[in-house]
């Protein structure tokens, strides 16, 4: 399977006008990472993001006198990085492939320029992460409240 079709079968561009998808395809390629894999850490420069097509990819951050501490796994169907689209364009969680893991992994500075040219392409795009972002922070206010031993509520 070529990477522009792994790019038409991922939910995350689900619905974007079928032009778009080869200018994407020009700043992608399929990796694998193997059970153990470290893909990055909080605090390095965040210049990649990824479409989860298989396996899964454990999300941390570092606490202080804890270490790493898990957030949440993502699976097949999902985003892994949203850091690479806001300066100062470093990673604020860490990665750590779970299972083997198959992706599609995009370099963050071209699709920037890619957004940066095309105003609908760079709205939809920044909508979309921005729902990432918001799961993401959701997720760790979560786990941050049980490691620390304070009740949960679904209320917001």
């Amino acid at each position: 399977m070529t990477p522009l079709e792994m790019l038409r079968e991922h939910p995350f561009l689900a619905g974007l006008p079928a032009q778009w998808l080869p200018r994407l395809d020009g700043y992608a390629r399929p990796v694998v990472w193997h059970p153990g894999h470290r893909l990055f850490r909080a605090g390095q420069p965040a210049e990649r993001f990824w479409l989860v097509r298989g396996g899964e990819v454990a999300l941390d951050f570092p606490v202080p006198g804890r270490g790493d501490v898990g957030i949440e796994t993502i699976g097949p169907g999902g985003v892994l990085g949203w850091s690479w689209l806001f300066p100062p364009y470093r990673w604020q969680f860490g990665a750590v492939a779970v299972r083997r893991t198959t992706t599609v992994e995009f370099t963050a500075e071209g699709v920037r320029r890619l957004m940066a040219a095309d105003d609908r392409l760079g709205r939809e795009l920044t909508t979309r992460f921005m729902a990432v972002v918001v799961d993401r922070l959701q997720a760790s206010r979560v786990r941050l409240l049980d490691l620390y031993g304070y009740p949960t509520s679904s209320a917001s």
